[in-house]
């Protein structure tokens, strides 16, 4: 496969925006890639400039990288099912986790056996997606806000779902450091109520301390990151996990539709 370059990678960005709502994902990653210096990842397709695949792929430099999902997006399942098993553009000996759109599935477990690698679904999503700014709130909220800084990797990190200690504390720096956050500070000036932008541009990590909910804190962020993500071009979107109800109803407030894909994460 083809390790697209800065300039390819302009020509992709236009390119996918043709294959929504399918295509959001790696869309998310390559707008990021071509704005924000981060780290190191590849855009591999399988031909250029007329793709009918293409994969994402972080760079494994350090241990803790094994946490970075690799995403796909195909308009010709063969043809990746072929790339799959053909090619070692992916590493089967390591650990990973391919967000893949989950049409795919079934395909993916033939690969998975014809490499005689386990393959489990390790969580569903829903994608969702704002139609429109003007279904945001106007009212003003009387919390104070900020953005996240390095100190706060530790308290992001104690808390996340899928938080592994040391290995996903560098996955949650590069993020905070590098891309969009949004946080309610106490009167201490520490953070009780937060949202992350992930390197896909997708809005995520949502998380309020219990003594500090039921108090809208988490309404006023979403408002508020998708107003700032809106304002500043970036798509605004967010996948939420099939059983997290409450999510779903929060961001359904705001008219966030769902796409037409499901998305698994299958390690």
């Amino acid at each position: 496969m083809k390790v697209l370059n800065k300039e390819e990678l302009k020509k992709a960005e236009e390119a996918l925006r043709h294959f929504f709502p399918q295509s959001q994902q790696v869309y998310g990653y390559v707008f990021m890639i071509n704005r924000v210096e981060a780290d190191p990842i590849d855009v591999l397709v399988d031909q250029w400039p007329d793709f009918n695949v293409l994969l994402i792929r972080p760079q494994r430099q350090e241990k803790a990288d094994l946490f970075k999902d690799m995403c796909v997006f195909t308009k010709d399942e063969t043809t990746l099912r072929n790339i799959l098993v053909g090619t070692d553009v992916i590493d089967w000996k390591q650990y990973l986790c391919l967000s893949v759109d989950l049409c795919h599935e079934e395909m993916l477990k033939f690969v998975a056996a014809s490499r005689s690698v386990p393959m489990r679904k390790d969580h569903v999503c829903y994608m969702l997606k704002l139609q429109s700014l003007s279904n945001l709130t106007t009212e003003r909220f009387p919390v104070q806000v900020s953005s996240l800084n390095e100190s706060h990797v530790a308290l992001v990190n104690s808390t996340w779902k899928f938080g592994m200690g040391e290995f996903s504390e560098r996955y949650i720096r590069d993020m905070i450091m590098n891309f969009p956050s949004c946080c309610v500070l106490d009167s201490e000036g520490q953070p009780v109520s937060w949202i992350l932008t992930y390197a896909s541009c997708a809005m995520g990590m949502l998380y309020t301390m219990p003594e500090h909910r039921r108090k809208g804190y988490a309404k006023a962020l979403v408002t508020i990151m998708a107003k700032k993500l809106h304002s500043e071009g970036y798509p605004v979107y967010c996948f939420i996990e099939e059983e997290n109800q409450l999510s779903y109803r929060l961001f359904y407030q705001f008219r966030f539709h769902y796409g037409s894909v499901l998305q698994g994460c299958l390690d």
